[in-house]
């Protein structure tokens, strides 16, 4: 294969997409803790796909142009510390064959390359043992075995470049210890990987298939695993509109160093007029602050940015507006997954219950649109999850015209006390007093099971136990689920408990709920209330006032 053109190019980036989507599940679980909440996989594909479906619909055959709106889709689309750096692998890429109709074996090598040094130039601080490690890794030498052998077919630059991501991949837990503590390879890493073994199958003759309903609403929360992580815990990400000023003086690099006052893992890069931005940090309204002195903070729909979509979003605008919610004092966002937990919280006032979970974090454009759909004074968003948190916060600020409040609900359990403490009587200070002080008097906890061998603390946990989880600590691991629940419950109930919310889960059963039930009223005074929530994951969640 001597040239790539524009139709085998489209067919390569739909190749990678799905494969991308048919392990993003596998490289989810390729986290710490042996509870499958990771989300690098989910964040990488939903990057992915804003981009190559955007590219899959550009009209013309040109290499180039395909380049230019995949990167662009990929940068407006990114998510995640791994997403955004796949966006800028591809955004060098796009750089150095924008000017090709199509691309032969050392314009390929070459691109990789590229792509591989603006990534890592994107990043602030680079982590080794990461997909900046494998990009580079693998560009690098391919590119070497291309010029040395002078190499002229396409398809042997792609097998030799999956032949050394694998390899490098392979690597990376000798890079990262936390890696080689439970015995994963990186999963940023292993994403790209199954891009490029897309890539290589589409121009085999066999453009991969997505298995499946690609899911577009999921359960999930997100675990980083990156030294340094404890110590910044909020993800960051924004994207900014620079004025026709800004763009004369902004810097890449002092914006860079500016971030790095406050916090790590940052990964800053601009395209013309707008600035993509990903940081961790324990100050994220400071981060917000740094960034809107720069320019303002965009809706994260990337069509907007696009002028060949200015008449679609037009029209969607149009109908958001025909569609709007009729008026009231009060709206109460909230975020849940199983469709009985939803079912309680619109019971409790809740008017928009978003997706979340174990597959994915809502992101602030899920905020923003739920907020759109709302016409209200005054309007309540309930996380349920810690790293939830900022994606909401951020849409606050994105939506600074509407009086919002982000109650930090950490768990299902506080969210629902959070909304049983709403009183639509009551004015917007007294119910924010109320709503934040539930919060606090409420004990949560979990029951899941494990997806591989580990240790917890000195505790051995064995793939397919049962685990019980008090807040963020393990304190149960056994073999049967029940023994799980009752010893998480032993942990969780004294002298004080006056209520015990119990919901179980898809994979539990309401004999087992009643049981657990008369376990509770056996050896306390609690009240008992049984809610079939038909979460995923979770056989339990327990709540404990």
């Amino acid at each position: 294969m001597e040239f790539i053109d524009g139709k085998l190019f489209k067919e390569m980036l739909l190749s990678g997409m799905n494969n991308l989507g048919n392990h993003s599940a596998e490289i989810d679980a390729l986290n710490v803790f042996p509870v499958p909440d990771g989300d690098t996989g989910t964040n990488m594909f939903l990057t992915v796909s804003n981009g190559v479906k955007a590219a899959l619909d550009e009209p013309s055959d040109n290499v180039g142009d395909i380049a230019k709106t995949l990167s662009r889709g990929l940068l407006m689309g990114a998510r995640g510390n791994s997403g955004v750096i796949t966006s800028q692998i591809f955004r060098g890429f796009y750089q150095a064959i924008k000017d090709l109709d199509q691309i032969d074996a050392s314009q390929l090598a070459h691109a990789l390359v590229n792509g591989s040094r603006v990534a890592y130039k994107a990043v602030m601080r680079p982590v080794e043992g990461t997909i900046l490690t494998v990009i580079r890794e693998a560009a690098d030498y391919t590119y070497a075995y291309t010029m040395t052998d002078d190499v002229t077919d396409c398809e042997k630059v792609m097998e030799r470049m999956v032949k050394e991501a694998k390899e490098s991949l392979d690597t990376t837990p000798q890079l990262l210890p936390v890696l080689a503590e439970v015995g994963v390879v990186d999963s940023g890493g292993k994403g790209l990987v199954v891009i490029l073994e897309g890539f290589l199958s589409a121009m085999q003759g066999n453009v991969i298939q997505k298995k499946g309903e690609e899911k577009t609403e999921g359960e999930a929360a997100q675990t980083k695993v990156q030294a340094g992580e404890q110590e910044y815990g909020f993800c960051t990400e924004f994207i900014l509109h620079l004025s026709e000023n800004g763009m004369k003086h902004f810097s890449e690099n002092s914006f860079k160093e500016e971030l790095a006052t406050i916090g790590n893992s940052i990964v800053c890069v601009q395209d013309e007029d707008l600035v993509k931005v990903h940081v961790h940090t324990l100050e994220p309204q400071t981060a917000i602050k740094m960034g809107r002195r720069q320019g303002r903070f965009m809706k994260l729909k990337v069509e907007n940015m696009q002028d060949q979509h200015d008449n679609i979003l037009e029209k969607e605008e149009e109908e958001k507006a025909e569609h709007k919610a009729p008026h009231k004092k009060y709206g109460i966002i909230t975020v849940a997954a199983g469709d009985g937990i939803k079912d309680a919280f619109k019971e409790l006032r809740a008017d928009i219950v978003v997706g979340g979970g174990q597959t994915m974090n809502p992101s602030t454009e899920d905020f923003v649109s739920a907020i759109s759909k709302l016409n209200c004074d005054h309007i309540f968003i309930l996380p349920n999850n810690s790293n939830i948190i900022l994606a909401a916060q951020q849409a606050q600020t994105v939506c600074e015209d509407q009086d919002i409040h982000v109650i930090p609900t950490k768990t299902i359990p506080q969210g629902l006390c959070a909304c049983i403490s709403f009183n639509p009587d009551m004015d917007v200070e007294s119910n924010l007093e109320e709503m934040t002080g539930a919060i606090d008097t409420v004990k949560s906890g979990e029951v899941t099971y494990a997806v591989r061998d580990t240790t917890y603390e000195g505790m051995e946990i064995k793939k397919g136990q049962y685990m019980g989880m008090f807040g963020k600590a393990i304190v149960a691991c056994k073999d049967d689920c029940m023994e799980a629940t009752k010893e998480l419950l032993d942990k969780m109930l004294d002298e004080d408990s006056e209520l015990v919310t119990l919901i179980y889960g898809e994979d539990a059963t309401e004999e087992q709920a009643q049981e657990l039930s008369d376990y509770i009223e056996e050896h306390s005074d609690a009240e008992v209330e049984i809610t079939n929530g038909r979460q995923p994951v979770y056989s339990f969640v327990i709540g404990v006032e």
